[in-house]
């Protein structure tokens, strides 16, 4: 038996496959393509931090944590045949999908790309359910990261997964509707409302882990070594908004704020992510959930004003001068809104919230200033562009 992580080279992925490997003599099993490397390339940019290439941190993680259970196998899973052949030979008890082409602005760029991120995403998660079932592995515990961005930006608190519905005096329990605001997002609205009838039809355990907006550049095993490290993305299409902001902080840009920037945005740090995507992982078959499970993988949420003061003040420390300016708001949003979402269940599984938005940025901050020379060359990709091909 083993566990799988797929995306395993990714920014959330490869840590999180450290982390369960460092904790567990179970076989871990990496999957990825590489395509993430290959996206990010095609719209002119780069990986802040330089990332090593995988058999460098296989090598990394066995002579800085000792760890010897830690493999990778190349493969595209919208390839039904990969999908099945991987299972067969694996045998996972449990599979951690982190695999995705998780970028919502390089899903809007055109129809071609909009189409590919549907297909891509869904299609890989189709052919693991149904990979898992027809192979015989019905009781795998299938873990995905979906995302909060499924839920829209509602005015009253978010729920883990289920809402409410009342129609001429009768009320029942439903899944929380499909509010995606771009083709990626909905991705995740339909993988989520697939794993429902998957859990349905073939009875798999699934754990719909709906993440928010993950910061940071370290967990507790990449700092160790600068080959264990994980990529840092800050452009425009595939930098979330945090890390652009930092990154345009050490290049010596203004942080340009939208009206007042009151509104909330649900935010997680990196360490509080591996944490529990690797506890679910490990949790044995007697307590792992029963049925599909959704868990809002969020801490708190942070203004975006408040992110960019946060950035500022932390700036200090490394001598940047830091400026935060307000511009006109271009975007059709409440600016009041607060953003409130509930993560009980979540905060169950880790514990307590182990990094703040203040320390990741320190993180960040620290990780950044060693290679500013990479940023202020690719500086011209913290806004947006018309892609020709």
């Amino acid at each position: 038996m083993s566990i799988i992580v797929t995306g395993g080279d990714g920014y959330v992925g490869w840590p999180t496959a450290l982390r369960i490997a460092d904790r567990t003599d179970e076989r871990v099993v990496i999957v990825d393509n590489f395509s993430r490397r290959e996206w990010v390339e095609s719209v002119g940019s780069t990986s802040a931090t330089p990332i090593a290439t995988i058999r460098d941190r296989l090598d990394a993680a066995r002579e800085v944590h000792d760890v010897h259970n830690l493999s990778f196998v190349e493969g595209d899973l919208t390839d039904r045949g990969f999908v099945d052949q991987l299972l067969q030979v694996h045998e996972p008890r449990a599979v951690v999908h982190t695999a995705a082409q998780p970028s919502a602005p390089y899903s809007q760029i055109n129809g071609e790309r909009a189409n590919f991120t549907q297909h891509n995403n869904m299609q890989a998660t189709r052919n693991l359910a149904f990979g898992l079932h027809e192979n015989g592995f019905a009781d795998t515990h299938l873990i995905e990261t979906t995302t909060t961005g499924v839920y829209g930006a509602p005015n009253f608190p978010i729920p883990e997964g289920g809402a409410t519905m009342e129609n001429q005096g009768d009320r029942d329990e439903v899944p929380y509707p499909a509010m995606a605001g771009s083709w990626y997002h909905l991705t995740k609205s339909h993988d989520a409302a697939n794993l429902r009838l998957a859990h349905r039809q073939f009875g798999l355990p699934i754990s719909d882990v709906r993440t928010a907006i993950v910061y940071g550049t370290e967990t507790e095993e990449t700092r160790a070594d600068d080959r264990l490290k994980t990529r840092f993305d800050f452009d425009y299409y595939f930098g979330v908004v945090a890390h652009r902001f930092c990154a345009q902080a050490v290049a010596g840009y203004p942080l340009t704020v939208y009206g007042k920037g009151e509104q909330r945005k649900p935010f997680i740090s990196l360490e509080d992510t591996v944490e529990g995507l690797t506890r679910l992982a490990l949790t044995d078959h007697a307590e792992r959930p029963d049925g599909h499970v959704v868990y809002n993988q969020v801490t708190r949420p942070i203004s975006i004003v408040g992110m960019a003061e946060t950035i500022a003040s932390v700036g200090d420390e490394f001598d940047l001068d830091v400026e935060v300016t307000h511009v006109e708001n271009p975007r059709d949003e409440d600016e009041t809104h607060k953003m409130e979402m509930e993560n009980d269940r979540y905060m169950s599984v880790i514990g307590e919230q182990r990094q703040t938005f203040e320390g990741g940025v320190r993180d960040i901050l620290e990780t950044l200033t060693r290679y500013s020379e990479t940023i202020t060359s690719h500086e011209d990709r913290f806004l947006p562009d018309v892609l020709e091909e």
